[in-house]
């Protein structure tokens, strides 16, 4: 017969393990969740303002911040302006919205944008990007918050998907 001899016991000290991505499962498995009861995902409407060239990193980035959350990110049509977001908004079966574009067009057309989308019954709006010298301006058009690169993403999205019903 074989003898082996028992692993050494651990010695104390040294780093806990910590599994970074449990927050990101546990949002994801709200999302399956809501999959598995009505067949769809939570979604997020992406306001993308002005071309292409001028709104695709941030569109890309909240894209990519949502749906690490299991939150299906709708950007239909491509751009939206003042006059034609309230119907994209309302077409898109979204809660939440979010502003996508660069910080120019943000001056020239965040606000009206924002006021639209409150008006037309989105329950957050969010701001892709940091806020700036013009946080003021947007909150009170209705910009609820802001994401970028840095802020707390495990909060903006849980509080995402409580707003949006999703236990």
């Amino acid at each position: 017969p074989v003898r082996r001899e028992a692993a050494p016991e651990r010695s104390g000290g040294g780093l806990p393990r910590v599994r970074r991505d449990e927050a990101y499962e546990a949002l994801r498995a709200r999302s399956d969740a809501q999959l598995a009861d009505r067949g769809a995902r939570p979604r997020v409407f992406l306001a993308a303002l002005g071309p292409a060239a001028v709104h695709t990193a941030r569109a890309s980035f909240a894209t990519n911040l949502f749906q690490a959350g299991g939150i299906e990110a709708v950007q239909e049509p491509a751009t939206v302006d003042a006059e034609s977001v309230a119907e994209a908004f309302a077409a898109s079966g979204a809660t939440v919205a979010c502003l996508c574009s660069s910080d120019t067009v943000y001056a020239e057309q965040a606000v009206a944008v924002a006021e639209r989308l409150k008006a037309a019954g989105a329950a957050r709006v969010l701001l892709a990007g940091r806020p700036g010298t013009l946080q003021d301006e947007y909150e009170r058009a209705g910009v609820d918050g802001f994401v970028f690169a840095g802020c707390d993403a495990v909060e903006v999205l849980s509080s995402a998907l409580d707003i949006m019903g999703v236990r």
